[in-house]
Parts: C-alpha cells; sequence; structure tokens
C-alpha cells in the first residue's frame, strides 16, 4: 500500500525532509540516512519498512500513522524536551550531520540505549513494576489511545500478559472492543491471537463474536505472518485464509538436487527439532528473509550518484544481546546460504510448520539422529560447496577473532560427534557437520586419486617384471 507524505512530515531522528521509511514498533517515519543506522541495529530494536515500495496491510499503516501523528515521538525523546537538556548541551541529530558518527550515536542511544526515555522511580522489585504496567495495558487497550499504550510498552509492560483476576490477556480486551489499532500494536510487540483466555477463547472468537470481522480476519492473518511471509518470499503468493487455506508450499523448480541422503538426512533433523527449537529457527529465517527484502528494497531506492558506503550495507543479521552466541553465529551464517539453499530450508520450514499444526506424527529423534549418523558415515557424493567464506563467529561475539585453526575444527567436530546421541541436532550443528564432511570428502578424493595413480604404476611395473621373466 502507497502512502501520500504530507509535506509536514518531518524525520524522527534528523528533522530532514520527506521521510520514506517507518519504523514500525517505534511509530515513527524516518529518512534514507537515518534508516540506514535502523537496519544496522536489528529487528529487536527497530522494524523498517519503506513506505511506497514495501506492502503494507492498511490497519498497520493507519497504526503507525497514528502513532506518528499524535506524538509517539517524544516517547522515545521525553528528557530532550525539556529545557534544562539544551542547557547541558544534548541535542538530538541535524539533517547536516553525518551519519557516522553523529546521526548513528544519536540514534542508537535514542532506540538501543532508551537513553531519553521517562524513567519510572526505582523499586526493588522489577517484577513487580512490569506487572503494574501490564495491568495498565491490559485496561488502556480498550480504548483508542495507541500512544499510551506504546508508552506503557517502552517501559515493560508485557504484550502476552496474562491477567490473573480477569482470565485473558490485553489482545482479547482490545479484540473484544474492536480496537483494531491497538491489535496492530499489541502484535507488533508480540501479543500471540492464538491464546487461549480461562474460557479456551481466543481474540479471533472475541472479534467474530462482536461483529469486528474485519479485525478477525487481520488476527488471522498476524496469526499466520510467518509462514505467510516466508511462502511470500518464495512465490509472491499468500495464503486464501478466508477459504480456510492457511498455508501454501513452494515446490523447487528442480528438486533433484534435494533428493541426496544429506538433504533428506537434513530434512529429517529439522523435523526432530522440538517446537522450542524449531520456532526459533522459524523465527530467525523470518528475520534473514525480512533482512533480503529490506536490503533489495533499499538498493533498488538509493540515488546511485552517490557512493553507498559499506557503513550502510548490513551483510548479515545484527547480534541481539538477548540470544545465545551459538544462535546469533547460527542466524548471521543464514546470510551465507545461497538462493538455491534458502530456498530449500524455507520449504521444508513451510512443511513441518503446517505438519506440526496439524499433528502428523514421525519418527523418533533417535532414529532421525542414528539416520544423520549413517549418512555422515556413508555419503560418498555431495554438492560442491565453496568453504572459502569468511566466518562471522567473530562478529558475533563482537570481537575480531582469527579463523578457527584446522585444529580447533576437529576438537569442535569430535565434541560435537560426541553428543549426537544427547538429544536432537541442531541446524548450527548441522550444517558443521556438513562442512566438515565436505572437507573429508575432498581428501578421500585425493587419497583415491593418488591410490589409482599408484596402482597404475604398479600394473606398469608388473607387466616389465613379466616382460624380462618371458625373456
Amino acid at each position: 500500500m502507497s502512502k501520500r507524505l504530507r509535506s509536514s512530515d518531518l524525520c524522527a531522528d534528523c528533522s530532514g525532509p520527506d521521510p520514506s521509511w517507518a519504523s514500525v514498533n517505534r511509530g515513527t517515519f524516518i529518512c534514507d540516512e537515518c534508516c540506514s543506522v535502523h537496519r544496522s541495529l536489528g529487528r529487536h530494536i527497530s522494524q523498517v519498512r519503506h513506505l511506497r515500495h514495501t506492502p503494507w496491510p492498511p490497519t498497520l499503516l493507519q497504526m503507525v500513522e497514528t502513532l506518528y501523528n499524535n506524538g509517539a515521538n517524544s516517547i522515545w525523546e521525553h528528557s530532550l524536551l525539556d529545557p534544562a537538556s539544551i542547557m547541558s548541551g544534548r541535542r538530538k541529530a541535524n539533517p547536516q550531520d553525518k551519519v557516522h558518527p553523529n546521526k548513528a550515536e544519536f540514534i542508537r542511544a535514542k532506540y538501543q540505549m532508551l537513553a531519553f526515555v521517562h524513567r519510572l522511580p526505582c523499586r526493588d522489585d522489577d517484577s513487580v513494576t512490569a506487572k503494574d504496567l501490564s495491568k495498565q495495558l491490559h485496561s488502556s487497550v480498550r480504548t483508542g489511545n495507541l500512544e499510551t499504550c506504546l508508552r506503557l510498552l517502552s517501559l515493560g509492560a508485557q504484550a502476552n500478559f496474562f491477567h490473573p483476576e480477569k482470565g485473558n490477556t490485553p489482545l482479547h480486551v482490545a479484540s473484544k472492543a474492536g480496537q483494531i489499532l491497538q491489535a496492530e500494536l499489541l502484535a507488533v510487540y508480540g501479543a500471540d491471537p492464538g491464546t487461549q483466555d480461562s474460557s479456551g477463547k481466543t481474540p479471533v472468537d472475541y472479534a467474530r463474536q462482536g461483529g469486528h470481522h474485519e479485525l478477525a480476519e487481520r488476527l488471522v492473518e498476524i496469526q499466520y505472518e510467518l509462514t505467510d511471509r516466508l511462502a511470500f518470499y518464495l512465490c509472491g503468493r499468500k495464503p486464501d485464509h478466508k477459504n480456510g487455506q492457511h498455508f501454501i508450499i513452494p515446490q523447487m523448480a528442480d528438486s533433484s538436487l534435494d533428493l541426496s541422503e544429506l538433504a533428506k538426512a537434513a530434512k529429517k533433523k529439522l523435523q526432530s527439532l522440538s517446537n522450542h527449537l524449531f520456532e526459533e529457527l522459524a523465527m530467525d529465517v523470518y528475520d534473514e528473509v525480512d533482512r533480503r527484502e529490506t536490503d533489495a528494497v533499499w538498493l533498488a531506492t538509493q540515488n546511485h550518484s552517490t557512493l553507498v558506503t559499506e557503513t550502510t550495507v548490513v551483510p548479515f543479521l545484527p547480534v541481539n544481546p538477548e540470544y545465545s552466541s551459538t544462535r546469533n553465529q547460527g542466524r548471521q551464517k543464514l546470510a551465507r546460504f545461497n538462493a538455491h539453499e534458502f530456498a530449500t530450508l524455507v520449504i521444508d520450514i513451510l512443511s513441518d510448520a503446517k505438519r506440526r499444526q496439524q499433528g502428523s506424527p514421525l519418527s523418533s529423534s533417535k532414529d532421525n539422529v542414528e539416520l544423520l549418523l549413517k549418512t555422515i558415515n556413508n555419503q560418498h557424493s555431495i554438492e560442491n560447496q565453496d568453504n572459502d567464506q569468511p566466518d562471522y563467529d567473530s562478529v558475533a561475539s563482537d570481537e575480531d577473532t582469527d579463523l578457527e585453526t584446522n585444529a580447533s575444527k576437529a576438537n569442535r567436530q569430535k565434541s560435537l560427534d560426541s553428543d549426537l546421541s544427547d538429544g536432537p541436532v541442531t541446524v548450527q550443528e548441522f550444517m558443521e557437520v556438513k562442512n566438515a564432511l565436505v572437507a573429508s570428502e575432498a581428501k578421500i578424493q585425493q587419497l583415491m586419486k593418488v591410490n589409482n595413480n599408484l596402482s597404475d604404476e604398479l600394473r606398469i611395473m608388473q607387466k616389465k617384471l613379466l616382460g624380462k621373466d618371458a625373456n
């Protein structure tokens, strides 16, 4: 959906004219230069969308516009509005400032450090404060006051808070009241449309009971947002939820390469992941899809008469400090998947998401591990891969370390092999096994070639000896 910006619209971070991007979870419009910094922060800090070149659900765009028009930016710049802050030398960025370091430092302080947000008085028990804020959010979402709810969320209110006395969540309340923009805001902050209240009803049920049909349909879309986005990325189509079609599983144009035992084993390992690990992987792949699509829009909309420097490029998913270093490394390595590999992973995730929702049975995790081990031991023909690509482990730990030595890789592989029988193997571990297998296969091929050469020389020598004996 396109948007006609008013001439009065300014970038929330530097006050530059004609912002063309939005930070959805912050409720602000931002310019190209400031957006380059937002993208480097990661989606856990700022979820960016282009206002004209990205498809928008109408009510989601309306939610962001409403927040912007009602001064949502003052939530993130609260202390800067105090005249005393000007006296102390604290100020926001301006259009003439350089992106690095001026705008970048200000934007990181504003959204990542929350340096200018109004702080509540300190209390001994932070969990009590979060609970109180969440109860306020629970009451506020029945009204149309979006900025109040955004302020509560910025202070720590939980979008999925289950009210112990009311027996429901804020999304149940918003859905019952028909507050579709509140539902959009809660969903952006992680509210689950499939959550049941104490009576076993979901927000979708309450929206339908109240005759809020547009809201009910939108909640269903939100519920399938992850798989819809993955399907749309591959084939440009979304399921017809109104008619009960909730999944589209695209097919590869040439699936012959995916019939190897290794590919089958990879799919089996994906299926053996626990629901929690599968959800984490699916969310990581969703973030990678968003990164790739946003990069494409970014490159298509930039003024290429000016140099697009490396500082505006986001080559892989930024670190999320709430995740383990292993998960962050795995997330970053998704950027190394070529188009075919990534499409195969997306299709496997879509297929397994559908299977898990429908409750189809699978063989045990032990069987899957045994299949993986058998495949590793017996695999003799696999696709050629480029093993000279850079490793992003040092980025995930924010340290400039050297690449792993062969000895350390061997030790890690030995440790991985010893742990295979202890539980499901993650995709991160599987890719390490696969890479080690590529190296081992290359060595085997080299030894076989040497062996063939020796055999040829041996036959030649035998012929010579037979010739001498005959004489």
